[in-house]
């Protein structure tokens, strides 16, 4: 079992119950990465899904769970035949920690030439190698134990802010794996819509960055390899910023696709 899939691990303890750990070891400035604890809900939700895959997934972030036993209580909504809905919230000491809603579904074969297709095209990247890898960033905390896990290489247009010279463009691009061998996944794809320095960072280095909900959708099952990642943001105003994120597979297919509301984090000049 790789070290994803035992932070992700949810334990069925009772009808609709499960326990899980938020794991430190995909921390961010103390707090466990918020896709990580959406794939711990997802396999809650899967273990009695009708269906195979994520559809939609929207969470509200409440508050920041402590590495330490958690429930994932979970109640279907409906089960129908083309998709189940189900409402799972992540608890931890009798508080709800995050509150998501979940649709079920299956993906039709993407290359079914008798169905209607089409989609944009995916970031175009310099070959991975040319890439820099987040680990030597020197962001706020270097990122705690998450840069040990996952495999984040940053389009150098993108990074002026680890040298401390944004390029003034709230995005980030980059491709996405983990540190160890496992292919992608639905559950991947949680951590991968959520998984680049916040596209603030464009702008300025600021603190944590907490999101507050975020909504993303499986739109097909990925390819082997390396996923491509890009994020921007539309609009930052008020203490707060919007991202939409897309991730597309090394078949250069869309896979993903995230719009989150997030905290611009205290800067230097707070």
């Amino acid at each position: 079992m790789s070290t994803f899939d035992e932070a992700i691990e949810a334990r069925r303890v009772g009808e609709g119950r499960y326990e899980i750990r938020p794991d430190d070891r995909f921390a961010i400035a103390g707090a466990v990465n918020g896709g990580v604890l959406l794939a711990s809900v997802l396999r809650a939700v899967l273990d009695s899904s009708p269906h195979p895959y994520p559809i939609a997934t929207s969470a509200h972030f409440l508050r920041a769970p402590r590495p330490e036993p958690a429930q994932v209580e979970v109640e279907w909504l409906k089960q129908g035949k083309a998709a189940a809905t189900a409402r799972a919230t992540l608890v931890q000491g009798g508080r709800p920690m995050l509150e998501t809603t979940v649709t079920t579904g299956a993906l039709g074969d993407p290359d079914d030439p008798g169905g209607l297709s089409w989609t944009g095209e995916p970031p175009r990247l310099p070959p991975i190698g040319e890439c820099q890898d987040i680990q030597d960033a020197r962001g706020p905390r270097v990122f705690s134990g998450y840069v040990k896990q996952v495999d984040i290489r940053l389009d150098p247009a993108t990074v002026g802010w680890v040298h401390g010279q944004p390029s003034g463009t709230p995005e980030m691009r980059g491709y996405f794996q983990l540190r160890e061998p496992r292919e992608p996944d639905a559950y991947l794809l949680a951590l991968a819509v959520d998984s680049l320095p916040p596209v603030v960072f464009g702008i300025e280095v600021v603190g944590w960055s907490p999101t507050v909900e975020l909504t993303w959708h499986m739109r097909a099952l990925p390819a082997p390899g390396a996923l491509r990642v890009a994020a921007r943001c539309r609009h930052v105003s008020g203490g707060w910023f919007d991202e939409e994120a897309e991730v597309w597979d090394a078949a250069g297919r869309l896979v993903a696709q995230s719009r989150q509301i997030a905290l611009v984090g205290r800067t230097s000049r707070s």
